[in-house]
């Protein structure tokens, strides 16, 4: 699938002269919101690229494989010596994301508030440049496609108004500067014994937290006690993040995409959903698909036949 790049206020009107939702109700419409949400040329030209430092942190993964989890811990991490910090309205203001600096107009290259610098992305290895610290976790690609449907659900597009079968082609969508799931996957597959990329399952980190922090402030060179790690612990815990929702809900983003395309910034979207939070099945049309794709794109690179055998190689290594 293709989306035309494109920009343009969303700001429809109603009879009654008021702003009505820009949200999608369709395929068909979605294909033509998404576009409207990206950087004009006035911000690609006013905007400075990403100028990297050796010690650079990139927290990398595909979206919705804990992303905004490890920018948390990176930050807390880095703070730590100073008693955390929860001192902001975006947890991409103090971690920014590289690839949304121009349409957010901010400037990738300000100082932050503690060394390392650390940066969120969801690029593949040939998307950033070279030398640097790249922090990936990986979750199976059934997870990823409902966490992200969920996430769009009642932010680009009305809950129930479009498929998840209908939202496979979002998911699967990759242009050159953005890859799929699967590209981000076998990227990253193949730097798992570099010593500048740690590779990580996301149910592993939930699983044994403390030693996930661990691992993340020793590959950043960042020294944590005992007290660091219990703090950091604390608030990279769901009942924490779900307490201090809104920095986590990607404001700048929400009044990015209502500015442009008139998306509403007060959807239940949300990255940080309740552990018993309804997700919607996925039918075994897509699951289908997607062990399809897997064995043709992944199992003969990996030698894998699935992501659970993927993932017990990498634990064991």
């Amino acid at each position: 699938m293709r989306i035309a790049n494109g920009e343009g206020k969303g700001n429809a009107m109603t009879d009654h002269g008021e702003h009505s939702s820009g949200r999608a109700r369709s395929f068909a419409e979605l294909v033509q919101v998404l576009p409207k949400t990206g950087p004009s040329q006035e911000q690609i030209s006013a905007s400075k690229p990403y100028n990297p430092q050796s010690s650079d942190v990139i927290i990398t993964p595909f979206g919705k494989c804990g992303t905004t989890m490890m920018q948390q811990m990176f930050h807390q991490l880095r703070m730590a010596p100073h008693g955390g910090d929860m001192d902001f309205d975006d947890i991409s203001r103090v971690v920014p994301w590289i690839e949304t600096a121009p349409e957010l107009e901010l400037d990738i290259n300000a100082e932050q508030r503690a060394k390392p610098r650390g940066f969120k992305s969801h690029l593949h290895y040939e998307g950033l440049p070279p030398g640097l610290r790249y922090v990936v976790t990986l979750r199976p690609p059934d997870e990823a496609l409902v966490s992200l449907y969920h996430f769009f659900s009642g932010w680009f597009f009305d809950p129930g108004t479009i498929s998840i079968e209908e939202f496979v082609p979002v998911w699967l969508w990759e242009r050159p500067d953005r890859p799929n799931y699967y590209t981000h996957l076998l990227s990253w597959w193949a730097r798992r014994d570099t010593p500048d990329t740690l590779l990580t399952d996301y149910r592993a980190v939930l699983k044994n937290k403390r030693d996930a922090i661990r691992r993340l402030a020793d590959f950043c060179d960042i020294a944590a006690d005992q007290a660091a790690i219990d703090l950091v612990e604390n608030r990279t815990s769901r009942d924490f993040m779900m307490e201090h929702k809104a920095p986590f809900a990607d404001p700048m983003m929400r009044r990015m995409t209502f500015e442009k395309a008139n998306l509403p910034m007060d959807s239940d979207s949300a990255k940080i959903r309740a552990k018993d939070a309804e997700r919607v099945p996925l039918p075994k049309s897509v699951f289908d698909q997607l062990d399809a794709i897997w064995a043709e794109q992944v199992e003969p690179v990996t030698g894998h036949s699935n992501y659970a055998s993927l993932v017990a190689a990498l634990t064991r290594d």
